[in-house]
């Protein structure tokens, strides 16, 4: 089996606020997605839904303060998953509620182990 990191995007920040009713719901469908594949010993990370705080060392030690929220796509987060490939990695992907409902989109990447 191989590991892959799903990078969670959303094209723009959300302007409608949920309601604490909404958000329950919400969050309910993603956590029984995320049993699932806990329960099929899919998830090796849980990773972390990522915050608004951020600045990007470049070159030269120039500090530019982010994320840009401006962008096209914000990241908003991510996991890491095991799957034998990365088409196996795809269709695990493609039973997330927040794909299925068009709120974001993953990249999958393999993590590099020096034979891939």
């Amino acid at each position: 089996m191989k590991e892959f990191v799903l990078i969670f995007r959303m094209d723009e920040l959300p302007e409608v606020k949920l309601s604490p009713e909404e958000l329950t719901s919400t969050m309910e469908v993603w956590e029984n997605w995320m049993d699932k594949i806990i329960a099929d010993n899919t998830l090796v990370n849980r990773g972390n839904r990522l915050g608004s705080e951020a600045k990007t060392v470049k070159k030269r030690n120039v500090v530019i303060n982010g994320p840009y929220t401006e962008t096209r796509e914000i990241v908003g987060g991510y996991i890491i998953i095991r799957a034998k490939d990365i088409d196996e990695a795809v269709e695990i992907v493609k039973d997330c509620p927040a794909i299925i409902d068009g709120r974001l989109s993953a990249e999958i990447r393999n993590i590099y182990t020096g034979d891939n």
